[in-house]
């Protein structure tokens, strides 16, 4: 950069020379006005810029250059101003508009300065048209705007599809447990079917054996034995497969709900009398009912219900025990309980009961899948029925079942 030269004043022969030029050619508002806000001096720039012809503005109020709604705060400003001058510079962040004769209205900028001629106190304004600068800071605040809606849209896709992920990968997660729950399922059933399908398949294998020896009419009876151990493994092999069929059928919202009118009581009898052929010696059943009998529900689900807690009494409970089932129907509630004086489950076996393939720690040399009380449970939820369990080891349990209607 070259250093700067010093000022040459020689080619203006006086001082009121070099102000006339600059006050004359400037390219900015020079506007002049007394104590009484009368302007005194306009320079060209200033008329050109407001309108006016030549001289048409001496004398005239600073007012008619300012837009008539804030007349009456600049009066104000203005008498302030005069009482307590003092420079005010360009940019203080205001925005002044002007207003030209034919009364178009346009953004300036406008510094104040004071100077005291004799016993005149004058103010002299620079005052600088800045259409194009707020056109400008118009247009970069608009794409201001639009950047940051681009931004907000564009944050708002982003945020979608976050969440979209997010579900993506728990439904991945969901599908990958699934599939996980699925293969134990398997790897259970095949370890359940070895060890539940081994005795009744050898039963069926050694009856058929033995019923090919008993050829003669005396021995019909030996035959016969035979024949219903045959019978009896197989009824016992085709309940297994119905329990996995049935759990297979829930996991997949397969099972429908039927509801219709029956009478609960023949319902409940009838069970009764198909089950006595399992009965231990000397185990009796005992029923009682409350309210009325007739009940709108599904009777499939309900039997599979009452079945299965029924064998489960009379295969947990000894000989000569008595396995009590009760029954009561109100206008809101059917509640249905079975008792028995079976084993019991203790209260860490209560938590998992009715859990798939659970089976009770002091249940173990007994047959059974660990099906059973899982598929009640499931059959309850479809009927809007809950299952709970009050058991004492070596004492007995008692099932409750209560429906909302």
């Amino acid at each position: 950069m070259q250093p700067t030269q010093p000022l040459n004043l020689g080619m203006f022969s006086n001082e009121k020379q070099l102000v006339d030029a600059i006050f004359l050619h400037a390219s900015v508002g020079i506007l002049i006005t007394n104590d009484r806000g009368e302007i005194v001096l306009a320079n060209p720039f200033t008329q050109a810029l407001f309108g006016y012809d030549d001289g048409e503005l001496n004398g005239r109020k600073i007012e008619i250059l300012i837009p008539s709604r804030y007349h009456h705060k600049h009066v104000h400003h203005r008498e302030a101003f005069s009482n307590h001058m003092q420079n005010r510079p360009m940019g203080l962040g205001m925005d002044l508009y002007g207003v030209r004769k034919d009364g178009s209205e346009f953004p300036v900028e406008v510094s104040l300065c004071h100077y005291r001629n004799d016993d005149n106190n004058l103010v002299i304004a620079f005052i600088n048209n800045i259409t194009i600068r707020k056109k400008a800071e118009e247009e970069i605040r608009r794409l201001n705007d639009e950047l940051e809606d681009k931004v907000e849209q564009r944050t708002f896709e982003l945020k979608e599809t976050m969440t979209k992920l997010e579900e993506s990968t728990e439904e991945l997660a969901k599908s990958l447990n699934k599939e996980k729950e699925l293969n134990e399922l398997k790897s259970r059933f095949v370890s359940l079917a070895s060890h539940e399908f081994r005795t009744p398949l050898s039963t069926i294998l050694s009856s058929t054996i033995l019923l090919q020896k008993y050829t003669t009419t005396e021995e019909q009876s030996k035959r016969q034995k035979h024949t219903e151990r045959i019978v009896s493994s197989v009824n016992g092999l085709t309940e297994i497969l119905n329990d996995f069929l049935s759990v297979g059928k829930i996991e997949e919202g397969k099972i429908a709900v039927k509801p219709t009118t029956f009478t609960i009581t023949r319902l409940i009898n009838g069970i009764i009398e198909e089950l006595k052929t399992i009965q231990k010696p000397g185990q009796q059943i005992t029923y009682a009912h409350e309210g009325a009998e007739t009940l709108v529900m599904d009777p499939t689900l309900l039997k599979h219900i009452v079945v299965n807690l029924l064998s489960n009494a009379i295969k947990f409970s000894p000989e000569n025990a008595t396995i009590a089932i009760n029954s009561t129907l109100t206008d809101k509630q059917f509640i249905l309980s079975v008792q028995d004086q079976g084993i019991g489950i203790s209260k860490e076996d209560q938590a998992h009961l009715f859990e798939r393939f659970f089976r009770a720690s002091n249940a173990s040399n007994i047959d059974g899948t660990g099906l059973g009380l899982h598929i009640v449970a499931k059959y309850a939820e479809l009927m809007n029925g809950v299952i709970s369990c009050n058991s004492i080891v070596d004492h007995g349990t008692t099932f409750t079942l209560v429906f909302t209607f």
